[in-house]
């Protein structure tokens, strides 16, 4: 087959690769985007809450206090878990993530991750407008939802935190809920996160601007990333098209990036975060207007095109192991108590 050729080939076709790409080409670039998928979207960017964040500024810290670290070590919170069988290899990033989560390192963190959240909603209404993909997305913010005193006390603090950097947070009673969402039941009040986008269907989005891509000029193929290699003249990638060449690579691979990057003796600290997802239907077309999250269950609903979809917190597991959907089959219980969810979709 004959080589191709392209100024850039970008690696994963994830929400990442896909918008990473049109800017590319919005610069005068030609870009290909190479997945092992023979379409867009189909690992982590297909199941996940849709919220375009504009409001979590603070990252998410390993906590500090031994009960709660205790409670995560004996696998009981559902909001995390891990597999025993993955320990050894995730300790190191763990070790890691523990002392990057002080208090003056998570500050930083948060300062310099704040330019890229300021303008992460605005720079997708830009894509979206150009892929014609506007519809799908809704700016009513989320709701962080608590029932116990500890937590409201955490979603004040982040309430505080975002007011502090502009954002747009109001506290709610239980009255308060239920005027946003009327079907939303036991819990004493929530933070109402009013700056972030919600998106109903996230691997279509990543479908428009996939679309806009082409239309533009641009090249999907569908190829190994593991088979890159630097030549003379640039760098090498095998596709079912045959082998394309490019001056520049970009890796957007998430998970399976280390499968690239460390053969070229790059070793970054990349750490393994698993979750699951399942859609429900509602009694009698009960409507969930944005995505609420149960800070005690650790777990989220959101509204989407096919229903109601509800995402677990973290698995931290060797990233090939066999799925255990635990955390789906603990928290859905609790769902079916919050908002009044039917059967499996």
């Amino acid at each position: 087959m004959p080589t191709l050729t392209t100024d850039i080939a970008v690696l994963g076709a994830g929400i990442i690769g896909v918008s990473t790409a049109l800017h590319l080409q919005q610069r005068g670039r030609s870009v290909a985007l190479v997945d092992r998928n023979a379409s867009v979207g189909k690992e982590t960017s297909f199941g996940n809450t849709g919220i375009i964040e504009r409001a979590s500024v603070e990252p998410y810290v390993f906590p500090r206090h031994f009960a709660t670290i205790l409670k995560y070590a004996l696998n009981r919170s559902p909001d995390a878990r891990y597999h025993l069988a993955a320990l050894p290899n995730i300790a190191p990033w763990l070790w890691r993530y523990f002392r990057a989560s002080a208090p003056l390192n998570a500050q930083a963190t948060a300062r310099a991750a704040l330019p890229l959240i300021e303008r992460c909603l605005s720079e997708h209404e830009a894509l979206m407008a150009a892929s014609g993909a506007s519809h799908l997305l809704r700016k009513v913010g989320w709701i962080q939802l608590f029932r116990s005193e500890a937590k409201r006390q955490d979603a004040l603090h982040h309430a505080a935190v975002a007011r502090e950097l502009g954002l747009g947070a109001t506290v709610l009673d239980a009255d308060g809920v239920r005027k946003l969402e009327p079907q939303v039941k036991g819990v004493r009040g929530g933070v109402h996160l009013l700056d972030p986008g919600l998106v109903s269907d996230p691997a279509a989005l990543v479908e428009a601007y996939a679309a806009h891509l082409l239309a533009g000029g641009g090249h999907l193929l569908q190829g190994e990333a593991r088979s890159l290699e630097q030549r003379p003249d640039g760098w090498q990638v095998m596709t079912a098209n045959g082998p394309l060449l490019a001056r520049e690579v970009v890796v957007a691979l998430g998970p399976w990036a280390g499968d690239v990057i460390a053969p070229l003796g790059y070793d970054l600290p990349l750490g393994i975060k698993r979750g699951y997802h399942m859609h429900y239907g509602t009694q009698g077309g009960a409507a969930l207007t944005r995505t609420v999250l149960d800070t005690e269950g650790g777990y989220c609903l959101a509204p989407m095109a096919r229903g109601i979809r509800l995402t677990t917190g973290a698995e931290f597991a060797r990233r090939d192991a066999p799925p255990t959907p635990v955390q789906l089959d603990q928290c859905e219980p609790m769902a079916r108590r919050l908002f009044p969810l039917t059967r499996r979709l």
